[in-house]
């Protein structure tokens, strides 16, 4: 008897969800519809937007990697004319990329000062990853060490020549190359130093500053 009042109460609760459920889409239906169409064109609209980048990206990539190749095989106009265009249509990183590019074009055709505008440029703008803004300053400031003033090169890197930034090494070789070529011997010294004495210096900067010390004690030393 038990189990015949629980199948007739199950029975019974099933009816009355059944009868909710009717009731509930008879007077909702519209609402539901039209939630569930509008997931729906969510869903396709993101698969879609989804595609759109990823094939936009695709061609900035293509276009980027053809500029390259037209770069290394000396056919620097057309490279410069590529990437530049890329910096304008190119998506994603790629116009930064690009602009960084065209920039190293720049300086490889003499025209310094185009290129370390362009570099700057980057190193100042704010939207763009640390990491590339820190690149473009330390491209800026080579540059610099033959295209203007230890003040200049500071102006471009002394900011991460700091025992925190991962820059550091880059920044304070071009420091110190640049302060030693206007003279500033005791300058260059303590820059020299400070990569010398850095643990995490890499081998190649590191043997450098020690050419460098050597020759500013061949010069008298950083008096």
């Amino acid at each position: 008897m038990t189990d015949d009042n629980s199948t007739f109460i199950r029975e019974v609760n099933e009816d009355l969800r059944s009868d909710y459920m009717k009731a509930l889409w008879k007077r909702f239906r519209f609402v539901l519809l039209a939630v569930a169409i509008g997931v729906v064109a969510v869903t396709a609209g993101l698969r879609g937007w989804e595609y759109w980048k990823e094939t936009t990206a695709a061609k900035s990539g293509d276009v980027f990697l053809a500029a390259l190749e037209k770069a290394r095989s000396g056919n620097t106009d057309a490279a410069l004319a590529e990437f530049q265009e890329l910096e304008k249509t190119g998506y994603g990183s790629y116009p930064v990329l690009a602009q960084m590019r065209a920039a190293t074009v720049l300086a490889d055709k003499g025209d310094a000062a185009s290129a370390i505008a362009a570099f700057t440029e980057v190193g100042k703008d704010v939207s763009q990853p640390v990491a590339i803004r820190d690149a473009a300053r330390l491209r800026a400031a080579y540059l610099l060490i033959d295209n203007g003033s230890y003040a200049d090169v500071s102006a471009e890197v002394e900011v991460l020549a700091v025992p925190s930034n991962p820059a550091r090494h880059s920044a304070r070789e071009a420091l110190g190359i640049s302060a030693y070529k206007a003279g500033e011997l005791k300058q260059a010294a303590e820059w020299f130093d400070a990569i010398a004495a850095d643990r995490e210096t890499p081998n190649g900067i590191k043997t450098r500053a020690g050419l460098m010390l050597d020759l500013i004690a061949a010069k008298g030393g950083a008096s």
